[in-house]
């Protein structure tokens, strides 16, 4: 599956659809139109993509944001219908920082990390060899949806920020919904709010340039569900679409990453390299007073620039929808 993401909101595109996921997740402000967790670009998997780039940042992304997805996977392990969980399913893995961390809730239950590029596959099983949870983890490579009756069933089908990389959402929910055992649950990763890093006025150019860019975001990725193979539209009513692919809705519930400023250096490093994908994927929307204010933001020696302001910070809500078969 081609897509644009990163596991969250609309981010930045990602490289391959099931390559980065929020989760990975890219950012959120990346992945709506960058080609990470998927790729915006419509390309094939992996086009154009350089890996060895692409793969810590979106690991450090899926770090920085590890304590959403651990509130989120406890929230789902603690609900009075959660299932047994034998075996888990976390479509379009990019790297396994998400996979690893479902590994560590549910700890009797074998992880399969889906995704359709092998580089980031590779990441995800040194990642659970570092962590001690290899035994019960896998890997498989698939396109999806085209892949998807290669899966096999499980118990908690795990979809971050992978379904708007799918032209087709109601099929390919229908089709991950078709994998659950009786009583599983499929967890959406879907909407929350695109990440902001900085005050509405920086005193340098416009006020609003954060509002601008997710402005631009939007619009690439818009641009990237109309190129999606066989893209349908659909009102993104999550909780209904679970319930029209025949799950019982369960409950919706957001997640806040919130590291007020000053950053630590990995967050801040962060900031600097999402903002510089983002310019690079969808800076030829924005004007070129806003595009020279990036400049100026991603310049080291500037300081103005995200290296050195004492404002900078990460904020930002993801949000999961459940859905389960009923036993």
């Amino acid at each position: 599956m081609n897509s644009n993401a990163g596991h969250g909101h609309h981010e930045a595109p990602a490289p391959t659809a099931t390559a980065v996921h929020p989760h990975s997740h890219a950012h959120a402000h990346a992945h709506a139109h960058t080609p990470a967790h998927g790729s915006g670009s419509g390309a094939d998997p992996g086009t154009d993509i350089d890996w060895d780039v692409m793969g810590p940042l979106l690991e450090q992304d899926a770090e920085l944001s590890s304590t959403q997805y651990e509130e989120a996977a406890r929230w789902i392990a603690a609900l009075p219908t959660a299932p047994q969980v034998r075996r888990v399913l976390d479509i379009g893995s990019g790297p396994g920082v998400v996979s690893c961390l479902l590994a560590d809730v549910f700890p009797e239950a074998e992880v399969v990390a889906v995704d359709a590029t092998p580089a980031l596959l590779e990441r995800a099983r040194n990642r659970a060899r570092r962590l001690g949870v290899i035994e019960r983890f896998d890997t498989r490579e698939a396109e999806l949806p085209r892949d998807v009756d290669r899966l096999g069933q499980a118990d908690l089908v795990w979809a971050g920020n992978s379904l708007h990389h799918m032209g087709d959402q109601r099929a390919a929910l229908a089709s991950f919904a078709g994998l659950l055992t009786p009583g599983g649950t499929v967890a959406l990763v879907e909407g929350g709010l695109p990440t902001r890093r900085l005050p509405r006025d920086i005193g340098i150019g416009r006020p609003g340039l954060e509002a601008r860019m997710e402005a631009a975001a939007a619009e690439r990725f818009d641009r990237m569900r109309a190129e999606l193979p066989d893209t349908k539209r659909e009102t993104e009513d999550w909780s209904a679409l679970l319930a029209a692919v025949g799950l019982a809705p369960q409950g919706t519930r957001s997640f806040l990453l919130d590291l007020p400023a000053p950053l630590s250096r990995a967050a801040r490093d962060h900031a600097v390299a999402s903002m510089a994908r983002e310019r690079e994927v969808f800076g030829e929307l924005l004007t070129a007073e806003d595009d020279a204010v990036l400049e100026r933001l991603l310049d080291p020696d500037d300081p103005q620039g995200l290296h050195h302001r004492p404002d900078v910070y990460l904020l930002t809500a993801r949000t999961v929808h459940l859905g389960r078969r009923e036993a």
